[in-house]
């Protein structure tokens, strides 16, 4: 009989949580323009197909429970689908292809979902442009189950070919990738003087929730030289906290760290790479810019 108790005061507790969140739910609406954009990378410069005019594509950022809209305007040459990776209620229309000259608003209704999740193009050769982060921060009387973060980042693992991305192409799978980018850059390690670096400003002493998100077609490690990290979270999730200095993502999985630059004043490696290849590596900048807090001389 106490057991009985206990689980109804349980499940009460559950309702009456989910209750509060959806009654402070709000409504977001985004409109997303696929359309081709120039983009100069290893030394030359190819039309991809991009939403917004960027690459990565433009972030999501609404809170739990919310319900999202985004109106798909297809300004390119080929019909075009967009997944909404790791969102458990279904989406009207998401496997429908828009067809160019068309456009299509996808109804998200987000539930338990929280933390960090994406979105992408379905064709293996779309997606490798037109993806980007989705957002989902705790709703507004909901608390962290860690300590608040000072701010977030978002870190997008890419990949790029120096080939066409071209309809005539879509029947077949993206080989290996020429470069892979963080956040769109493919860093200085592939011969090209022009090529950006990705660069992570950050605070000494600060905290942050570091959204890392594998949108290539292989499993990636991530990590940045001296630091450490505390996973938190996994594919829109909360997740039993771990510690490492390095970590592996699967294809399209996102992982959650907490971040805290505690190292003395500078810049630091950030490194992805493909598990399969330890030298095929991308790089960013971990950059200290201030100081919250003198750090300890060693």
């Amino acid at each position: 009989m106490g057991y009985q108790k206990q689980g109804f005061i349980w499940i009460s507790g559950l309702l009456f949580l989910n209750t509060l969140v959806f009654s402070t739910a709000d409504v977001h609406y985004y409109d997303f323009f696929l359309q081709e954009s120039q983009f100069t990378k290893l030394c030359s410069t190819k039309n991809i197909l991009t939403v917004n005019g960027s690459f990565p594509g433009p972030e999501i950022r609404v809170s739990r429970g919310d319900t999202v809209y985004v109106n798909v305007h297809n300004q390119g040459n080929s019909a075009v689908s967009i997944k909404w990776e790791g969102v458990q209620e279904s989406i009207d229309g998401s496997n429908d292809f828009i067809q160019p000259g068309r456009n299509f608003t996808h109804e998200i209704k987000l539930g338990n979902e929280i933390g960090t999740l994406w979105w992408h193009a379905t064709s293996a050769w779309a997606s490798t442009t037109v993806h980007g982060a989705f957002v989902i921060s705790p709703a507004a009387n909901e608390d962290y189950p860690f300590p608040k973060p000072d701010s977030d980042k978002t870190i997008i693992l890419g990949e790029w070919f120096k080939q066409e991305l071209t309809e005539a192409n879509q029947t077949i799978a993206p080989g290996q990738a020429d470069a892979y980018t963080i956040n769109g850059s493919p860093g200085n390690t592939y011969g090209c003087s022009n090529d950006t670096t990705f660069d992570c400003q950050v605070n000494y002493g600060g905290l942050y929730l570091v959204r890392v998100i594998n949108a290539v077609n292989q499993t990636m490690v991530f990590s940045i030289a001296y630091h450490s990290f505390t996973v938190v979270g996994q594919n829109g999730a909360y997740s039993r906290r771990s510690f490492t200095n390095s970590i592996t993502l699967a294809p399209a999985q996102v992982i959650d760290l907490l971040l805290c630059p505690n190292q003395n004043l500078g810049h630091y490696d950030i490194t992805a790479r493909p598990s399969s290849d330890t030298t095929h590596t991308t790089l960013g900048i971990l950059r200290y810019t201030t100081t919250t807090t003198t750090p300890q001389s060693s």
